[in-house]
């Protein structure tokens, strides 16, 4: 049975992580630390701090994003969109040497309301990520189309951002049959 890491922001800790162990039990066997990964440098340092889980694992499955392209300031995203994409480009050299099978999920999209984090930011930050880390091989989990397929069921009302219980389903649906073929 392969063993899986996941690694990501609470898209995955209260979303489809909660949910995708139960759904590939069968399968494969999933790993996830209990802590929120927030933003695109705490994924990298997370690399180190589960080094043992990760040398464990077949795949490696991440994502980041939400925390990285809140613009709580009016004054930009938290971070830069170059800067992010060169450090998701950096975790997935560092799997890659490890000899992983590296996924990277997108970042999904917010209701409109949200008052902090855009889908125009999102899709840019996600059109970098995708265009920088097709070319090296690393296998792309598209959460993002997943949740457009119907925004107004699969996002919560009351933030505008988490996963509702439709979302966490259909994402963990999409990531398992990722995980499965891979």
């Amino acid at each position: 049975m392969k063993k899986v890491v996941l690694l990501g922001d609470s898209i995955r800790l209260i979303g489809y992580g909660t949910v995708l162990p139960e759904l590939v039990k069968d399968k494969l066997e999933i790993w996830q630390p209990e802590d929120n990964s927030r933003f695109v440098q705490f994924v990298l340092r997370e690399l180190f701090d589960f080094a043992e889980e990760i040398d464990q694992a077949d795949i490696v499955h991440f994502n980041s994003g939400e925390w990285d392209i809140c613009n709580l300031y009016g004054d930009g995203t938290f971070t830069d969109a170059q800067y992010y994409t060169s450090q998701i480009v950096r975790i997935a050299e560092i799997l890659q040497k490890k000899g992983k099978t590296v996924v990277f999920a997108t970042t999904t999209p917010v209701k409109p309301g949200n008052p902090y984090n855009s889908n125009a930011d999102i899709e840019h930050f996600n059109r970098l990520a995708v265009e920088a880390l097709k070319p090296m091989g690393v296998v792309i989990n598209d959460l993002y189309a997943v949740v457009m397929q119907d925004l107004a069921n699969n996002i919560r009302e009351d933030d505008k951002l988490h996963l509702s219980e439709a979302g966490i389903r259909a994402c963990a649906e999409a990531t398992a049959q990722v995980l499965c073929k891979l």
